[in-house]
């Protein structure tokens, strides 16, 4: 008898055993290969756009049935607040219906002939088509949504996907792949694998594999793009240390929540979280310490208390080393104004810092934790320039009143996106999202995304009508 391997998964906030999940090897591997790309290289079982919209109406609708499932198992595997995770199914169910409008609007283009002799008497133009069979590799900080925004879009694209999910959060995108072929999708078209990292690497580098989304740290995602079959596309998003410059003629009493809520959402496990503010001097102080009380009246603990503001991190490892990099940026010059200690296991408390060195780890590298600093710059040039000076570059934020600083720094931020008088966090789902340099590469959102995941096809017509 065969020896399966099993997942087990664990709630992060008291490490129970939630559920033990058999996990997948080469053999069943090997087989979901051969059936997504016998689906796409088969023509004649192609979808036609009116039916996946179809299917995805009905997706929609079983996903607001099931609202309430959906966000209680995201919350108990995930840690996310139950009131964030219930925000986060919503944007979910909103997602499927962006990428069912968006089907219409995957189209070419006609290209001009008659410009030259040559090219007279012909009629050309572009349509756009499937690229082939998408590879998914997940992460387990938004355990629906980005499941939406990898797989949903495939299958609108008229793509077969294989998603692998997170190893700490597999159910929801268990649970949610029952409920695409509930709604009406073909078998093989969206299949859920879990897998181990080793077989996950033979999936994103499988020469059958036509298009890559992965989301996670830098390191696998480049050195998954570097094993990549020839012409397979990729989008890696690997996430940054999102800076804010602070103006000194903002009001602080829209600034600082803001800045909490962009800060310590989900405990700070978010790829364009508040890191580095960089305020000036004249009100710079006075922000910290109001930051600072925000972060203290937060409420942590159970992320199914609906009371409740931060959960935990997503293993113990991971507030084990969220300590280490304060612990080292205090021992390094920085104060800390509040926090810097774990609450249990898995919890640790919102944390201010005072102008840590530059050189501290807490300055140069993703956090990813509940932990925000706090510079005091007196010129612009000089924030902006230590805002740009580590290499990920993924979304930015200045808050003024002046216009023309709002634009200047706009103009001179590294970063794919910057928002002007809100916090980094912000992102809707059907705008552009991804990081530059080290942040990643491709640009996510739904329609995005879904353009990413077709190719274009030319067609020119000679005939004496034209």
């Amino acid at each position: 008898m065969k020896n399966l391997k099993i997942l087990p998964v664990f709630n992060p906030f008291d490490r129970s055993l939630i559920q033990e999940i058999p996990m997948q090897g080469k053999e069943e591997l090997e087989k979901a290969l051969e059936t997504a790309y016998r689906l796409f290289t088969d023509r004649k079982s192609w979808l036609p756009p009116h039916a996946r919209i179809a299917v995805l109406g009905k997706l929609e609708t079983l996903m607001r049935e099931k609202a309430e499932e959906l966000t209680i198992l995201a919350s108990t595997e995930g840690g996310k607040p139950y009131m964030d995770s219930r925000v986060e199914i919503h944007r979910a169910i909103n997602g499927v219906r962006i990428a069912a409008e968006e089907i219409g609007r995957l189209k070419g283009t006609q290209i001009p002939m008659g410009l030259t002799a040559a090219s007279t008497g012909r009629l050309a133009f572009t349509m756009r088509e499937p690229i082939g069979v998408v590879a998914a590799i997940s992460a387990f900080n938004h355990p629906l949504n980005l499941i939406v925004h990898q797989v949903v879009t495939a299958f609108a694209a008229g793509c077969p996907a294989i998603v692998k999910p997170a190893g700490t959060t597999p159910m929801t995108c268990l649970r949610f792949v029952e409920l695409m072929q509930d709604a009406g999708v073909p078998t093989g078209w969206v299949q859920a694998l879990i897998l181990d990292n080793e077989d996950a690497e033979i999936l994103a580098t499988d020469k059958r594999v036509s298009y890559l989304s992965f989301i996670g740290s830098a390191k696998v995602g480049w050195y998954l793009k570097s094993k990549l079959s020839p012409g397979t596309r990729c989008a890696l998003e690997h996430g940054g240390a999102a800076p804010v410059i602070v103006d000194h003629d903002v009001a602080l009493e829209k600034v600082v929540p803001a800045l909490a809520k962009g800060g310590f959402y989900h405990a700070g496990q978010v790829c364009v979280s508040v890191q580095r503010v960089f305020v000036h001097h004249g009100i710079a102080r006075k922000l910290a310490m109001q930051l600072s009380e925000a972060a203290q009246k937060l409420k942590v603990g159970n992320p199914l208390d609906p009371t409740t503001e931060v959960g935990p991190l997503i293993l113990p490892k991971e507030a084990d080393r969220i300590h280490n990099w304060t612990q080292d940026a205090i021992e390094e010059g920085a104060e800390l104004l509040c926090g810097g200690n774990k609450l249990g296991e898995t919890c640790y408390a919102p944390t201010v810092l005072w102008n840590p060195s530059d050189k501290s780890k807490v300055s140069q590298e993703e956090i990813f934790g509940p932990v925000v600093c706090v510079y005091s710059y007196e010129d612009l040039d000089v924030a902006i320039a230590a805002a740009n000076a580590i290499p990920y570059h993924f979304q930015a934020a200045v808050f003024s009143r002046n216009l023309d600083t709002a634009l200047y720094c706009v103009q001179n931020l590294q970063a794919s996106a910057v928002m002007v008088n809100d916090h980094t966090a912000f992102r809707v789902d059907w705008m552009p999202f991804g990081g530059w340099d080290a942040s990643g590469e491709g640009v996510g959102g739904i329609g995005y995304t879904m353009r990413e995941m077709t190719r274009e096809k030319l067609m020119v017509m000679k005939s004496e009508v034209f």
